[in-house]
């Protein structure tokens, strides 16, 4: 990408809603199952406590919306325990004609940024280490933080941590505690998703699900 681009990025507005949530389904469709729920969980997570208004951010070029991001709160349930205020993000998604040029790290690194200014000190999520361990992301299970209670012992390789404020979870062990509006109803998602222009359902190498 070339670093004198036009670009804005801002915070989403409500006439903003309908385009970025078909952004994100046209982003996520038949990337990790067959379809996708992912304009799902961003509808739904608008009205909810935990979503941040101020780190709900879409980024624009040439007037036209090709990249969105969320931050949702969420906590460490320490092993000493407290309970450590920390943050997640995603969906995160850039158009398919805008992917791999860049858009998706420039988003997130702002984003970041953002996020630290507001006091924000640490960031818990799920993803691909390849993409996010360049914007200083770790596995989280090597130190010391697990999503799983049942296996602490493993160390997953899609959970992912990053502090940004320097030491903010030293000495800190435990279990993420992933936001509640990230498990949907499959039916009532099915029901969302037919409020958009009809897409094929495709079972894909590499899908999750």
């Amino acid at each position: 990408m070339d670093q004198k681009e036009a670009y804005l990025i801002r915070q989403e507005k409500p006439e903003d809603y309908k385009e970025t949530e078909n952004l994100t389904r046209e982003a996520f469709w038949n990337v990790y199952r067959p379809g996708c729920t992912e304009h799902y969980i961003l509808h739904c997570f608008r009205d909810q406590e935990d979503f941040v208004p101020e780190l709900d951010l879409v980024l624009e070029k040439e007037g036209r919306i090709i990249g969105h991001i969320m931050y949702v709160r969420s906590k460490i349930q320490a092993d000493d325990g407290r309970e450590i205020p920390v943050m997640t993000f995603g969906p995160i998604s850039i158009a398919p004609d805008q992917q791999r040029k860049g858009y998706g790290k420039l988003l997130l690194d702002a984003s970041m940024e953002k996020a630290k200014a507001m006091g924000v000190k640490a960031l818990c999520i799920e993803g691909n280490i390849a993409f996010y361990g360049k914007s200083g992301f770790v596995l989280a299970g090597s130190r010391g933080i697990s999503e799983n209670p049942e296996d602490r012992e493993t160390i997953s390789p899609y959970f992912l941590l990053k502090e940004l404020e320097p030491d903010a979870l030293k000495g800190v062990t435990g279990v993420y505690c992933t936001p509640e509006g990230y498990f949907v109803d499959e039916d009532e998602a099915e029901a969302f998703d037919a409020l958009f222009p009809p897409k094929e359902k495709k079972k894909l190498p590499g899908q999750l699900v």
